[in-house]
């Protein structure tokens, strides 16, 4: 049998990354994760562990101890939340106003709760009345809301959902995979028994990391649910009967790794520890304020610079997140041809949908390091460029000139951190 020959060493294409997400990482973010490997109780190796849980902290606004990292993408995430805080049979409740909040239910389903789901049209959020009025009528253990859901560009407000979870007893968690670090998120001040986030949306670093964290009331549930592995238990150890049904997504013993115990559980995914280390970081270094600022500026001046090639957005825009927006694609124009010779002209990747947008819309993001007054205004005379030549009439330089306009407008065109 003939040897296939080696490839060469990885070399990927330049890229922006447009799209709704994965976005470019900052270059310090990059830079991070090729510094040099550790043991796993290696004394720098729990130190920056610790440093990363108190960087957490505080990129989520919370005084919450049990605020660590998951070693997997935003999904691992997700399910380490749901599997460890959801028994069999309990009641979830999910609100579904896009395919995320699909995803939370499905996986409530295979944590074997029982799932009630209340949903309005792609394009809308929920009244938080119509949240009570389930919750109310449903009776949940536990409220799983997607804040920012990427396939509709929609952000659900969650500021007053806290309070109805508290008066009724149920646990309050969100996945805020795609808005952490862009749009404004409160876990203390929200009342969020948990919440769950990726790395490569607005935090500006590669997928493979779910920054997690947990309310004092979620870990006294995920503590009564505790069971340590046979080869690693200690005296005094006993397993709940009502045991986490997952060992790598058992919050408990994950718990257990990143608090003074160092109880082994797997191996710390140290490149990115480091990572996620550095995207917390930049973000506090630019201020959480200031990020947020920042992706509003040119989240606003894309939204100004579609609409200004004539192109119409998608949903309700009041309730659009800052770092992506919708818009229908142009009759006439083929879509997945548009978005080709954006990637193979340009360098440029923009996004399509899922479910019932597949096809119908482009998402394009604006988030992370790519959040910047460069990056908008080449992806919209590029978009331009690309319309005209499949046929469809814009205005010259409309999408350009209508950003120029935001930017103009504004005290200052913020520039991201992290270089």
């Amino acid at each position: 049998m003939t040897a296939l020959p080696l490839p060469g060493p990885i070399a990927p294409p330049p890229r922006l990354l447009m799209g709704p997400g994965p976005i470019s990482a900052y270059p310090s973010v990059l830079r991070a994760m090729s510094a040099e490997l550790v043991g796993q109780y290696d004394p720098f190796m729990t130190a920056t562990m610790s440093e990363t849980q108190e960087l957490y902290r505080r990129v989520w606004a919370t005084q919450n101890d049990a605020t660590l990292l998951i070693d997997g993408t935003s999904r691992a995430g997700i399910e380490a939340a749901m599997v460890s805080l959801i028994s069999p049979g309990d009641r979830v409740l999910v609100p579904v106003f896009g395919r995320f909040g699909h995803l939370l239910a499905e996986i409530a389903e295979r944590a074997m709760a029982e799932v009630h789901t209340i949903e309005v049209p792609w394009g809308q959020v929920f009244p938080v009345s119509a949240i009570e009025e389930a919750i109310v009528r449903v009776k949940p253990h536990l409220l799983g809301v997607v804040q920012g859901d990427t396939s509709t560009t929609m952000l659900q407000p969650l500021d007053e959902i806290g309070a109805i979870c508290a008066k009724h007893g149920v646990l309050f968690y969100s996945d805020a995979t795609a808005s952490l670090g862009g749009n404004p998120f409160e876990a203390d001040a929200w009342g969020l028994d948990a919440a769950t986030a990726g790395l490569q949306k607005c935090l500006g670093g590669p997928s493979g990391s779910a920054p997690i964290t947990l309310s004092e009331r979620a870990v006294e549930l995920i503590r009564s649910r505790s069971k340590v592995e046979a080869g690693i238990r200690e005296e005094g150890d006993q397993d709940a009967a009502d045991f986490i049904r997952s060992n790598y997504f058992d919050l408990g013993m994950i718990l257990d790794y990143w608090g003074p115990r160092r109880l082994n559980h797997h191996t710390e995914a140290t490149s990115m520890l480091y990572g996620a280390r550095e995207c917390a970081r930049v973000l506090l270094l630019e201020g959480r304020e200031n990020a947020i600022a920042r992706h509003r500026l040119h989240g606003d001046a894309m939204l100004a610079g579609v609409r200004g090639l004539g192109l119409v957005v998608f949903g309700d825009a009041a309730h659009k997140m800052t770092n992506v927006v919708a818009v229908a694609i142009p009759e006439g124009v083929a879509g997945d041809a548009a978005r080709s010779a954006l990637l193979d002209d340009f360098g440029i990747e923009i996004g399509t949908s899922f479910g019932p947008l597949h096809g119908k819309v482009w998402r394009i993001g604006t988030m992370g390091y790519n959040a910047r007054k460069d990056a908008v205004l080449q992806t919209l005379a590029s978009l331009e460029t690309v319309l005209r030549r499949l046929g469809a009439s814009v205005p010259a330089g409309g999408g350009v000139d209508a950003a120029m306009d935001v930017y103009g407008s504004a005290p200052s065109a913020h520039a991201p951190g992290g270089a």
